[in-house]
């Protein structure tokens, strides 16, 4: 049950909505920061996108909430939904739902392409060669009716070696040439993100990235849940390194913004005006390191939701204490996006960072297929963590996540998919 001395739990019984609607309003206004009820509260239209911004020296205009499709796979009204609310930025990949997703934005954005953006992705590996990567973007060109992809990714990069590929630069010289893509990047969020990301800024690779980011990323919400434990404080190298990228023009687009995805278990402490979600993206749009955001939206209930949070520029206090509360509830199950603190902890080089993002979109998105997805890129080295007996990963954890016992369960979740 909420606390009813809570300022975030429910409404007394009887209080009229216009009155909580005014008393939102005062609170905001006396704290000098955004008040706890989005504008879109006081307005009979209903949410959308309510700004614009640029993904650094590409000089492209997207929505600041993008539309993520990796659980798409052929309601092609939620599209359309979404561009009607004002989402210009679209996001998919070749892999997503077997191709689906593309196929259903190739269908659904018909007649509209002049007025989005698109992105998508595919994986290049140490070895791919060039003429697998055209095919594969080709492929991308006739699921998406168009003739060009604006940002093509390379996918869930999580090895400098991938990066190396000089078959990775020719293709994207030979694409840009010909057309077919307008700019390119990479997308990641296993742990040896950050080596990539300074890899790929260094050597000039990319015009724009896509990253996990979210508030986990903010040692005031983790630190005085793990300040009881015995581990070493650990600096957040993530947000140094997306800096870096601003400092190069480089577009920052956020994914993974809602650390899991649990929102069922702050629904009882949101009140008339905001939502974790919406919390959430909050945070993410006001780090001066990130231009825009993408999000999986699956309803249109929840893009309207979601598209409240557009054109903030702070987070309220209100919405703070819903990510704290959030966080002290699922931060012992979440990784932070940048963190690789547990790579060599494992005699069998196991990928931990991305074996618990498996168990992650299993349990907590309820997305099978991007569980399965996950699992296949660790590949086999996770039958390692069935035989081991030493859990010499127990505690190589900063924040005292229970790696042994959550790769477990990774691996159960993805049997039971």
């Amino acid at each position: 049950m909420p606390d009813p001395t809570d300022p975030i739990a429910s409404p007394p019984a009887g209080l009229a909505r216009r009155e909580l609607l005014k008393r939102g309003l005062l609170a905001g206004l006396a704290l000098g920061l955004p008040s706890l009820v989005p504008r879109a509260a006081f307005s009979a239209e209903p949410p959308r996108v309510r700004a614009a911004r640029v993904l650094g020296r590409t000089g492209l205009r997207v929505s600041d909430i993008g539309f993520g499709s990796s659980q798409l796979a052929g309601d092609e009204s939620i599209v359309r939904h979404a561009l009607e609310r004002g989402v210009t930025y679209f996001d998919t990949a070749e892999s997503y739902e077997g191709g689906r997703s593309e196929e259903t934005l190739g269908r659904a954005l018909v007649g509209a392409r002049e007025r989005v953006v698109l992105a998508s992705k595919t994986s290049c590996g140490p070895h791919t060669p060039r003429a697998e990567l055209m095919s594969a973007l080709e492929g991308s060109l006739r699921r998406l009716r168009t003739d060009r992809i604006d940002v093509y990714f390379n996918h869930a990069v999580n090895d400098v070696a991938r990066l190396r590929n000089p078959e990775w630069a020719e293709f994207v010289t030979r694409a840009k040439q010909q057309g077919k893509i307008r700019f390119t990047g990479m997308s990641g969020h296993g742990g040896r993100l950050v080596p990539c990301l300074d890899f790929a800024l260094e050597n000039d690779l990319v015009d724009v990235v896509l990253v996990g980011y979210n508030f986990g990323q903010d040692p005031s919400f983790s630190q005085r849940f793990t300040s009881g434990l015995d581990f070493v404080a650990v600096n957040p190298e993530l947000p140094q390194a997306l800096a870096r990228a601003r400092a190069k023009n480089v577009g920052v687009v956020a994914m993974k913004t809602l650390r899991g995805a649990r929102l069922n278990d702050l629904r009882p402490y949101e009140t008339d005006g905001a939502t974790f979600a919406q919390a959430a993206f909050r945070w993410t749009l006001a780090s001066p390191n990130v231009d825009a955001l993408v999000v999986s939206m699956t309803s249109k209930p929840q893009i309207d939701e979601y598209l409240v949070a557009s054109g903030w520029q702070a987070p309220s206090r209100a919405d703070l204490r819903l990510l704290e509360r959030y966080e002290a509830r699922n931060g012992a199950t979440q990784c932070r996006y940048g963190c690789s603190a547990c790579l060599s902890s494992c005699p069998a080089s196991v990928s931990i960072p991305d074996v618990l993002r498996a168990r992650m979109y299993a349990e907590d998105y309820g997305a099978p297929a991007l569980a399965r997805e996950a699992w296949r890129e660790v590949g086999g080295a996770t039958e390692a963590c069935l035989s081991c007996a030493d859990e010499t990963c127990a505690g190589a954890c900063p924040y005292g996540l229970a790696i042994p016992a959550l790769t477990r369960r990774a691996r159960a979740a993805i049997a039971a998919s």
